[in-house]
């Protein structure tokens, strides 16, 4: 046997954490001596150690792991549990990270105001043009919601293009409604006359549109966007609804994408 001290580092836990568990019934010492108290376990002990300390790094409470505990679980049920909780771990930890990277964002925007030069705002005519396209909804306009949506609708229907033996006729272009409870993301990619089966085809009107230029990933878009419509605004236009997005360089190392907003004006 060992004492509670000898104990508590073979298993690399604390004596107050054994005494503490002892205290709840949860690990019992195998012997405690009547005279003094001394508390004394044995290597055995240190499987229901290992469970106990391994569910409560799941999350779970220490009621919760009596419990378990007290219904005999399997290593491979543990093993089980700790892959549902490290996939919910790590689903927590890219939200945060999405959510990290959003207030950057904000911040190099604030950052930015006033300072971002509108020098490369263009008005033009935008042609209409005829695309293919696939569609869905996004839960709002913030830059998180919509690339999780329009990333894999732009990878879906370029593959549906190839599968089809289709060739696009120019970069791809995305554009945004209203849609009820969120906002409609369309991916398109403009195919000329060519027949496109299993695939919706629209044709997207000409606009008078005011135009800048970002350049790098579509989650850093909002100063320039910002500054689009600070130009607007100063300009005396009215914007016209969302703007497209053209997508003029797209590499795989996405600072060095280029795209063009495209704002319709009234």
């Amino acid at each position: 046997m060992f004492t509670i001290g000898d104990f508590a580092r073979h298993g690399r836990v604390t004596v107050r954490m054994l005494r503490h568990y002892d205290a709840i019934g949860l690990l019992r010492p195998a012997h405690v001596d009547p005279a003094s108290g001394y508390r004394h376990y044995t290597a055995a002990q240190l499987t229901d150690l290992n469970r106990v300390i391994a569910l409560k790094d799941l999350g779970f409470t220490l009621a919760q792991v009596r419990t378990i505990l007290d219904d005999r679980v399997t290593a491979g049920e543990l093993h089980g549990m700790l892959r549902l909780r490290r996939a919910e771990l790590e689903a927590a930890a890219a939200a945060a990270a999405a959510r990290l990277a959003q207030v950057e964002a904000r911040l190099r925007t604030i950052e930015s105001e006033g300072r971002m030069t509108t020098d490369e705002v263009v008005v033009k005519s935008i042609p209409a043009v005829r695309v293919a396209q696939l569609s869905g909804t996004a839960a709002s306009y913030a830059p998180e919601h919509i690339g999780p949506v329009a990333g894999p609708l732009f990878a879906e229907l370029c593959h549906r293009l190839d599968a089809a033996g289709v060739t696009p006729a120019g970069p791809g272009i995305a554009y945004y409604e209203d849609a009820p409870g969120g906002i409609l993301v369309h991916a398109a990619m403009p195919v000329g006359p060519a027949a496109v089966p299993g695939l919706t085809v629209a044709d997207l009107p000409a606009v008078r549109a005011a135009t800048i230029v970002h350049r790098g990933p579509m989650d850093d878009v909002l100063p320039t966007a910002q500054a689009l419509a600070r130009w607007i605004d100063a300009s005396g236009h009215r914007s016209a609804g969302y703007a497209r997005e053209l997508y003029l360089e797209c590499p795989d190392d996405t600072a060095a994408w280029v795209t063009e907003l495209q704002e319709p004006l009234g």
